[in-house]
């Protein structure tokens, strides 16, 4: 048994998909998935959650008044679920009908498990990888592994994942109660990254399930090209490494984050979503406003530190070898 949670706002369309494909699931042996499904609606004003209570009866509708984010929209999902494992499905995200089943059984093989992750394909090209988990760049920076390339079976084995992308992922709900869900104050983007390396420093495993197979129509909450995405995605890398990173890894964060942005130079990656002179002053001016947000709530995420010090398996030095082992070569300024 699972709860699903999916956390909307004002995607009417991609989020009715998105329950009939929730709705589909079936086990292995092709019987219907038991599962709840609970979808928290942020305040949408194009009938989403009137769509949802009329032609879907039996999902539970959690209605807020405004937008609170995609962290405390699922936070209390989390807090309203009623099974042992929790899944998490985007709104624009649409599920193969064996992803429950394979992402239960991938969590089921270890109850030191806490998390699973799927494989995650465009859903306008579903022959190129969105997302087969997450690596971190040494600055903070996350991304999905595999981000782009031809789905040539290359992400089918067995994969060392350090944590799912939490558009289309599973977590033990003992896990969370132990950790915590997800940290409200990065309202968006990096806190699958953040949750999933804080469950690593608890002691937590992730597994993968290539089975679990989700077709993701990227970046369609924000747009590719929206400043606030790049805002919330820079300020987030670094509030990231403050509250996480061991010191002597958070103290080179300047020429991590420099290091990668002179690979960017060379890469289209989402560079492309701001053309012309106009464009790239646009995108500078959101880094900018973003470094500034972090300097703002740094004093905060340092102070987080201390608490995540009381549940850490995972000591300094530990933490550092993982991160140098997970870490790919810079390749693109923002791989989201």
């Amino acid at each position: 048994m699972a709860t699903v949670i999916v956390v909307n706002w004002n995607r009417r369309e991609f989020l009715r998909e998105c329950l009939v494909s929730i709705g589909n699931q079936v086990t292995y042996a092709g019987a219907a998935f038991p599962c709840e499904i609970l979808v928290v609606d942020n305040g949408s004003v194009d009938g989403s959650a009137e769509m949802v209570a009329g032609e879907f009866p039996a999902v539970r509708l959690i209605r807020n008044p405004s937008n609170r984010g995609f962290c405390a929209a699922n936070n209390q999902g989390i807090a309203a679920a009623r099974a042992p494992r929790i899944a998490l499905l985007n709104n624009d995200a649409a599920a193969e009908p064996r992803w429950l089943a394979a992402l239960t059984a991938a969590h089921d093989r270890s109850e030191t498990t806490g998390m699973a992750a799927s494989k995650i394909l465009q859903y306008e090209a579903p022959g190129r990888i969105d997302k087969a988990g997450h690596i971190l760049y040494l600055d903070g920076q996350n991304r999905g592994r595999g981000t782009g390339e031809a789905d040539r079976g290359q992400y089918d084995g067995p994969l060392q994942i350090g944590w799912p992308d939490g558009c289309a992922a599973m977590y033990r709900k003992a896990m969370l109660d132990q950790i915590g869900g997800f940290d409200e104050d990065l309202f968006a983007y990096a806190d699958d990254a953040e949750l999933g390396l804080r469950a690593r420093i608890a002691g937590w495993e992730c597994a993968y399930a290539p089975e679990a197979v989700v077709r993701h129509r990227r970046g369609a909450t924000l747009g590719q090209g929206n400043p606030r995405r790049v805002f919330l995605i820079e300020r987030n890398r670094i509030l990231l490494a403050a509250k996480l990173f061991p010191w002597r890894l958070l103290l080179l964060n300047p020429y991590y984050f420099l290091r990668r942005l002179c690979a960017a130079a060379g890469q289209p990656g989402d560079l492309a979503a701001f053309p012309g002179w106009r464009g790239k002053l646009s995108l500078a001016a959101a880094i900018v406003r973003a470094d500034l947000a972090a300097l703002w709530l740094l004093p905060r995420f340092l102070a987080k530190r201390s608490a995540i010090r009381r549940i850490a398996r995972l000591r300094g030095r530990e933490l550092a070898e993982l991160l140098r082992r997970e870490a790919p070569e810079p390749a693109a300024m923002y791989g989201q």
